[in-house]
């Protein structure tokens, strides 16, 4: 088994910490399997994502007042049927959009949003 050395925030140990806790795990290094296999079942399931598509992306978002959501908003307004914004604690954000797409065109836009490294949750509920 190879050996990866990786430099992590005081939150991001907290969060390692806590899914070794809630899963019972022996150590941090099955943590970070459990979270790259996680990551590796999400891209196989927007893999999946082909033909026209409809639902619910649900996106939580920290620091109301960067303007990059408003910025993929624009350039997806095609795709976004209706859209809800919500303020919530700690100047965060809750964006619901009811989408209606090409399969390609979702998984280019949850790909922007996510590479943006600013989204706390992005998940896509089909309909």
């Amino acid at each position: 088994m190879g050996i990866v050395s990786i430099s992590l925030s005081e939150d991001y140990l907290l969060a390692l910490d806590n899914i070794q806790d809630a899963y019972d795990l022996v150590g941090r290094s099955e943590a970070v399997r459990m979270a790259i296999s996680a990551a590796l079942d999400e891209l196989r399931e927007m893999d999946t994502i082909e033909g026209s598509v409809e639902g619910v992306l649900i996106i939580v978002r920290g620091d109301h007042a960067d303007p990059w959501m408003i910025q993929i908003q624009g350039k997806y307004q095609d795709a976004i049927k209706t859209q809800l914004h919500s303020h919530l604690r700690d100047h965060s954000c809750l964006e619901v959009m009811v989408i209606s797409c090409e399969g390609s065109r979702l998984r280019e836009m949850v790909s922007e949003i996510k590479s943006k490294g600013k989204a706390k949750y992005v998940k896509f509920v089909r309909e």
